[in-house]
């Protein structure tokens, strides 16, 4: 049985309506797609080129292949016609899928190209290729197979430095332990070591003993333990959370009850137990002395603890017992032998007190030195290359409302004047005067 439906088009001419007769067939059994090119003098509309095709063809081949007869019986499928009229003139094509073997799906190739009305314009059809839809499909198997073959088969082969690692990851998680009367997670050398890092659960712990960091302790929550106080008041101490609003209400909270001396600022968004070692070693490596960052924390510094208030003329500040004071590190030298700044905290003793102001890249390099004055002008010529800012002068909000539209991660400033709205999504650091 024959099965047609017309389909509304109003795409290929603005005045005329067109109807498509879209004949049905099982794709399965095609073999062969017939492309041919249709031009009338005259406007015609899809049902006269359909009603040609088999006025014009009917009984021209015998009955073995009669149009009607080899739809009827699924061996001629779909008829598919696509035209526009345009100054008179009509133009198309006409798709017709045929299972037929080679020969006769040539000869009834060539019985259209006999179709010379469509209606009443004079019409000329020519045959512009037969298309193998198995060769069609045979390409479109093998560029999936490829794509299979490179993307879906897991990896099986064998790393040696992978399974060393798993071998080691395992050691160092049964090294996992917990002091003081809280019970805290640490690692194993956090009693012994002079240095310790303060991170916020079990899991960041996990994380850094998986790269052989076995100093990390973790608070567990905003209620800081006593263990993790006394620790800090006797050890150099790093706070490393998560780059996100709980690190730092966390971090907020250990800077009121905690002598902390460094802070190091993960990825925005990203968790510490989540860090590759990259990541982390970067991180702790590029960590800043806390007096670059208490103001961002605090509106007041009489919300601070007395004995946790700091003189702004400089770094040093007595010794606690058993603690050691904190000093500018010394000036580092790059591989090639010049002298250059490696850590953030080198930038910001090159440029404070000094005039100068620099644009970061993520790895600390000097994307563009100016003077402090040019920093506004410069910012429309930044591309996403720039992470962090160093400035040796106050920044406003105007200016850290620029910064913040340009992506930039982090910025150290002599000050930070006018400053009614803290974005989330940059960090403040104040040099000091």
């Amino acid at each position: 049985m024959l099965y047609i439906t017309y389909t509304y088009d109003q795409a290929f001419h603005s005045s005329h309506d067109t109807w498509g007769c879209v004949y049905m067939y099982s794709p399965d059994t095609t073999k062969y797609l017939i492309h041919i090119s249709l031009t009338a003098e005259g406007v015609v509309e899809k049902p006269d080129v359909v009603g040609a095709i088999f006025g014009q063809t009917e009984g021209l081949l015998g009955e073995d292949l009669d149009l009607r007869d080899l739809q009827r019986t699924g061996r001629v499928g779909r008829i598919d016609v696509q035209i526009t009229s345009k100054k008179g003139e009509t133009k198309g094509e006409i798709l017709i899928s045929s299972s037929l073997d080679r020969a006769e799906t040539a000869i009834l190739a060539a019985s259209l190209e006999t179709i010379d009305r469509v209606g009443p314009c004079v019409a000329h059809v020519v045959v512009e290729s037969i298309e193998d839809i198995r060769v069609s499909k045979r390409k479109m198997i093998v560029e999936r197979a490829k794509v299979l073959l490179i993307e879906r088969f897991d990896d099986g082969t064998i790393d040696s430095d992978e399974l060393l690692d798993d071998v080691r990851e395992c050691l160092r998680m049964e090294k996992i332990g917990s002091i003081g009367e809280e019970k805290v997670p640490a690692g194993p050398n956090v009693l012994e070591s002079d240095a310790i890092i303060v991170v916020e659960g079990r899991a960041d712990v996990l994380n850094l003993l998986r790269y052989g960091i076995k100093n990390a302790v973790a608070v567990e929550g905003t209620n800081i333990p006593k263990t993790v106080v006394e620790l800090c008041e006797k050890k150099t101490a790093t706070a490393f959370f998560d780059g996100d609003r709980g690190g730092e209400l966390i971090l907020r909270e250990l800077l009121q009850v905690v002598d902390i001396d460094f802070v190091a600022f993960s990825p925005k968004g990203k968790s510490v137990e989540d860090m590759t070692r990259k990541e982390v070693i970067k991180t702790l490596r590029n960590k800043v002395p806390v007096e670059y960052v208490r103001d961002q924390y605090f509106e007041d510094a009489a919300e601070l603890p007395a004995e946790l208030r700091i003189t702004r003329g400089g770094m040093d500040e007595p010794d606690s017992p058993g603690k050691r004071t904190r000093h500018a590190s010394p000036s580092k030298r790059s591989s090639d032998g010049t002298s250059g700044p490696l850590t953030l905290r080198d930038h910001i003793d090159d440029v404070k007190g000094h005039s100068l102001a620099r644009f970061l890249s993520d790895d600390l390099t000097v994307v563009k030195e100016l003077r402090p004055d040019e920093v506004e002008k410069a910012i429309e010529t930044l591309d996403g290359a720039v992470s962090g800012l160093v400035v040796d002068r106050p920044v406003d909000q105007k200016l850290l409302d620029r910064l913040v539209w340009k992506g930039l991660s982090y910025v150290a400033a002599k000050d930070f004047k006018g400053v009614i709205k803290r974005p989330l999504s940059i960090q403040l650091m104040k040099m000091g005067m």
